[in-house]
């Protein structure tokens, strides 16, 4: 089954909950998805931090072809 746009930025705003967070759904079909994440503690961080931050985040629903996330194009950065 497909994972909901709404659930997805639930997952990341557990762990980033003051975070600005867009989410877009790139192909219409509910599988592949874009997030970008801006939130003040990535301030410090470099961009692969960032986004292990956020993948931990998804708590495992990207792990293998199993997972209910299948692709997210993943933008992160610290406010301006």
């Amino acid at each position: 089954m497909p994972i909901e746009a709404r659930d997805i930025e639930n997952l990341i705003r557990g762990s980033f909950p003051q975070a600005k967070i867009t989410i877009t759904d790139l192909a219409g079909d509910g599988n592949h998805w874009a997030a970008e994440v801006i939130d003040e503690s990535f301030k410090g961080m470099n961009r692969v931090q960032q986004q292990r931050a956020v993948y931990a985040s998804l708590k495992g629903k990207m792990d293998g072809p199993n997972g209910d996330l299948h692709a997210l194009a993943l933008t992160t950065k610290a406010p301006e």
